[in-house]
């Protein structure tokens, strides 16, 4: 699902000198930083307006036994999902931002991690999701977008599944786009993913997106379709292979878990 935004201009990326995990100071406001946990309702907040369009995060939303649902009560549910997500990545993956306001956020799984544990669930209140979501809703994500996505990915990756970087989500938000935050946020990552010789996954449903994933260096490698829907949602799903590191390069080690990410 992962998509930079809906019309993201790229621009080019200043050099930076690692992550911080403080919010406080303008000089942070264009560095990528990762997300504390007592930060994660803002940030979910500017994702999910990031995302309040998109076809994947409102197909568990606009289902026929919603009908009767208002705007804001979908709002919040789409809301509630965003902040149970990025609760989640806080906890078991690598959350990170950019911007004075959480303008942009990415949300990474690092190699051998995973959000399905019944700790990390609970933590972060994604099995909540079976009260938020109607019936329809609930049989969309669970018995079709689910196993669809983690079967695709085995399929895909074969024995590298669990060593590669996911790229979950990656959002900015309208009134922030065209500041190259989308660039900062995907290269922060895959500079690691170089260095350590590491693909990088994504599932991209807006049809713009792919031409600036190859930006990256990541390629369409499948194509696939939720169905439960009035119409098909079509995912294009990408990989990026690691580039050759220059010994001169900037190359930083990432912790996870909210520590900062130091560069080497």
């Amino acid at each position: 699902m992962a998509k930079p935004s809906r019309a993201v201009t790229i621009q080019s990326m200043p050099k930076m000198s690692g992550a911080s995990s403080s919010s406080s100071g303008q000089s942070q406001d264009n560095r990528v930083r990762i997300i504390p946990r007592d930060e994660y309702k803002a940030a979910a907040d500017s994702l999910a307006e990031a995302f309040r369009h998109d076809d994947v995060a409102t197909y568990f939303i606009d289902a026929p036994d919603t009908n009767t649902w208002t705007a804001s009560e979908r709002w919040e549910v789409h809301v509630k999902i965003m902040r149970s997500v990025v609760l989640a990545h806080c906890i078991k993956g690598l959350a990170l931002t950019v911007g004075p306001n959480h303008d942009a956020v990415a949300l990474w799984m690092p190699p051998g991690k995973n959000m399905d544990d019944r700790l990390t669930m609970f933590r972060s209140g994604m099995w909540q999701m079976e009260r938020r979501l109607s019936k329809e809703g609930k049989l969309r994500f669970k018995a079709e977008f689910l196993p669809l996505l983690h079967r695709t990915k085995s399929e895909v990756l074969g024995n590298l599944d669990n060593d590669s970087w996911y790229l979950v989500y990656i959002g900015t938000e309208p009134k922030s786009r065209g500041k190259g935050y989308a660039r900062m946020l995907i290269e922060y990552v895959t500079r690691q993913a170089d260095s350590d010789c590491r693909v990088c996954y994504l599932e991209s449903s807006n049809g713009i997106n792919p031409a600036i994933y190859q930006r990256f260096g990541f390629e369409i490698v499948k194509k696939i379709q939720l169905t439960r829907g009035t119409k098909p949602v079509d995912l294009d799903i990408m990989v990026r292979q690691p580039k050759p590191v220059d010994a001169s390069s900037d190359v930083r080690n990432i912790e996870h878990h909210g520590q900062t990410a130091e560069t080497a």
